[in-house]
C-alpha cells in the first residue's frame, strides 16, 4: 500500500507543536519535530493572540519537516471561538482577540435584550459563555463598528492559518460550530439572527468539512520554505473535535473527558439536543468529525492547576507537576471545594489566593498549604465531572459504564483516579496525544489510506496505550456530593 507522511500542527491555549506521522502495519508512528510557546499578549487592557508569531512557527515546522524527509499534506487544529477578520485587500485587521479578554463581560446580557437566550439556544445549542464568538462579534458591532465595517471575510483561527498558507478562504465546520452563530441542524450560519443584532452576515465564507482540502501551498510559500506544493487539508480543526475522533472505542454510546486546560465532558449523538432543559444545565452542541454532534459541557479544567504553578513560580517556588500532585495526595480530602467554572477563576493570575478567598467567602475550611489548595482544586474538578455525567445521563436517557479520558491532562494520574472515584465508574485513560491523533487520522483518510470510521478506530486502538482506573471510596464521594452542590 502507498505510504504518506503527514504534518500535523496542534495548537493549544499555551503551546503548539508540529508532528510528523506515518501509517505502518496498522499503527500510527508519530514524532514531534517542533514545539513552541503560545503566550497571549496583554497590551493595555486588551488580551490578544500573537498570531503572526504563531504563523512564523508554522513556517518553522514546515522547514523542519522538509529537513526530516518531507511530507504530503498539512492539517491544523486549534482552540475554538476566536477569529480573525480580513479586509478587501486580503490583509488581516489587527491581532485576533484572546477569548479570555474582558471586553465581552456583560455582552450576553446585552444580546438577550434583543434576542432571548432560549431562542438563540434553540437554534445554535451552545452553552452560554461570555467569550462565545457571537458576543465577541456583538461587541464589535456595538462598540467598534469601524472594525466590522472594514471586514470582508471572517475566519476562525485554523482557517486563518490555512488562508495564509493557501490563499483560500473557507470556514471549517467543527470550529464554526463553536461560535453560537451556526444553526446546529442545518449547519449553516444563522444570517437572520446576526442581522437582528446588527452584525453583517456576508463576511462568512463557504463551509468546508473534515477531509476536504482548502487548497495547495502557495508558490511563494514553497519558494520561501523550499517545500513541495502539498494540500492543506481541513481536519476537525477544533482541537476537541480531533481529540474526540481519537477516543479508542467502537462503542456507539460513550462518555469522554477531553482533558487539558479545559475539561470537555460529553458524548457523541446523532442530532443536536436543543431542549430548554439542556440549555438550563449548560450543555453545548458542537460539530464532530463526521457531521454528528459532540454533546458536552465545557468545564474549567487544569487551568486552575497551571495558573497555581505559575503563581508559585513567580513567588520563587519552582515546583514540578509531579511534586504538586504528590502534595495534593498527602492533603486531607473533602475539607473544602470551589466551583471551577466561577468567574473568580477565568482570568490569569494568583489562583491560590482566589481559591482561598472563594472558600472563605463560602464559609468553608480555608486552605493554606500548597497541598490543601491543590487537593481542593482536584476534588472540585472530580465533583464537577460527577454532576456532569449525572446530568448527561438524565438528558440522553443513557447510562454510561465507562469514561474515556483523553489528552495531555491524563498524565495527571491523581485526576484520573479521583474521576473514577467521584463518578463511581471505570475510567480508561488514553491517548495522551488525542488531538494530534485525530488530526493525523483525518489526513490519512483524505488520501484513502483509511477507508471508514471502523478502520480508523482499529488504527487508533492499536496505536493507543490505555490505563484503567477503577473506582474507590465511592460512598465517601457520594456523602460529600451534597456539600459540593451547596457552593455552586
Amino acid at each position: 500500500m502507498e505510504t504518506k507522511r503527514v504534518l500535523a500542527f496542534d495548537f493549544g491555549a499555551s503551546s503548539g507543536r508540529a508532528m510528523i506521522a506515518e501509517l505502518k502495519d496498522g499503527k500510527i508512528e508519530m514524532k514531534e519535530i517542533h514545539r513552541f510557546a503560545n503566550d497571549p499578549v496583554l497590551v493595555g487592557k486588551r488580551l490578544s493572540w500573537d498570531i503572526l508569531r504563531l504563523y512564523h512557527e508554522i513556517k518553522q515546522g514546515i522547514v523542519l519537516a522538509v529537513q526530516d524527509g518531507g511530507f504530503d499534506a498539512i492539517g491544523i487544529d486549534t482552540w475554538g471561538v476566536d477569529f480573525g477578520l480580513i479586509n478587501r485587500h486580503g490583509e488581516l485587521i489587527g491581532n485576533p482577540a484572546n477569548y479570555r479578554d474582558t471586553r465581552t463581560e456583560g455582552m450576553p446580557e446585552e444580546v438577550y435584550k434583543i434576542i432571548p437566550e432560549s431562542e438563540i439556544y434553540s437554534t445554535a445549542g451552545i452553552q452560554k459563555m461570555n467569550f462565545n464568538t457571537l458576543y465577541q462579534l456583538y461587541y464589535l458591532a456595538k462598540y467598534r463598528p469601524e472594525v466590522l465595517a472594514e471586514a470582508e471575510t471572517f475566519l476562525m483561527i485554523p482557517d486563518l492559518f490555512a488562508y495564509f498558507l493557501t490563499g483560500k478562504k473557507r470556514l471549517e465546520y467543527t470550529n464554526a460550530s463553536t461560535t453560537n452563530i451556526l444553526d446546529a441542524k442545518s449547519k449553516k450560519i444563522d444570517a437572520g439572527m446576526l442581522e437582528r443584532l446588527g452584525i453583517k452576515s456576508d463576511i462568512f465564507p463557504e463551509m468546508i468539512f473534515p477531509g476536504e482540502a482548502y487548497g495547495n501551498l502557495l508558490p511563494e510559500i514553497c519558494e520561501e520554505l523550499h517545500c513541495e506544493s502539498v494540500p492543506v487539508i481541513a481536519v476537525p480543526t477544533h482541537d476537541t473535535a480531533s481529540a474526540v475522533y481519537a477516543v479508542p472505542t467502537k462503542e456507539k454510546d460513550y462518555a469522554y473527558i477531553s482533558c487539558g486546560t479545559w475539561s470537555l465532558f460529553g458524548t457523541v449523538v446523532d442530532e443536536p439536543i436543543l431542549s430548554e432543559e439542556s440549555r438550563k444545565i449548560g450543555f453545548t452542541n458542537e460539530g464532530a468529525h463526521d457531521g454528528k454532534i459532540r454533546y458536552l459541557r465545557n468545564i474549567m479544567g487544569l487551568w486552575l492547576i497551571q495558573q497555581s504553578r505559575g503563581e508559585w513560580k513567580r513567588q520563587g517556588l519552582n515546583v514540578s507537576f509531579d511534586e504538586m500532585e504528590n502534595s495534593a495526595r498527602a492533603a486531607e480530602p473533602f475539607k473544602c471545594f470551589v466551583n471551577p467554572d466561577a468567574v473568580d477563576f477565568v482570568a490569569p493570575g494568583n489562583m491560590p489566593k482566589r481559591v482561598t478567598e472563594f472558600c472563605k467567602r463560602t464559609g468553608q475550611f480555608v486552605p493554606e498549604t500548597m497541598g490543601e489548595v491543590l487537593r481542593c482544586i482536584y476534588q472540585s474538578l472530580a465533583m464537577k465531572y460527577r454532576l456532569a455525567i449525572e446530568e448527561m445521563q438524565s438528558i440522553t436517557g443513557k447510562k454510561y459504564e465507562c469514561i474515556y479520558m483523553i489528552g495531555g491532562g491524563i498524565k495527571d494520574k491523581l485526576l484520573c483516579q479521583l474521576t473514577a472515584d467521584a463518578c463511581g465508574i471505570k475510567v480508561m485513560a488514553g491517548p495522551v496525544e488525542a488531538t494530534v491523533t485525530g488530526n493525523i487520522v483525518t489526513l490519512f483518510g483524505a488520501f484513502g489510506l483509511i477507508e471508514n470510521e471502523t478502520e480508523a478506530k482499529d488504527i487508533i486502538i492499536n496505536s493507543t496505550d490505555v490505563k484503567t482506573f477503577m473506582p474507590e471510596n465511592t460512598e465517601e464521594w457520594a456523602a460529600n456530593a451534597e456539600n459540593y452542590k451547596k457552593i455552586l
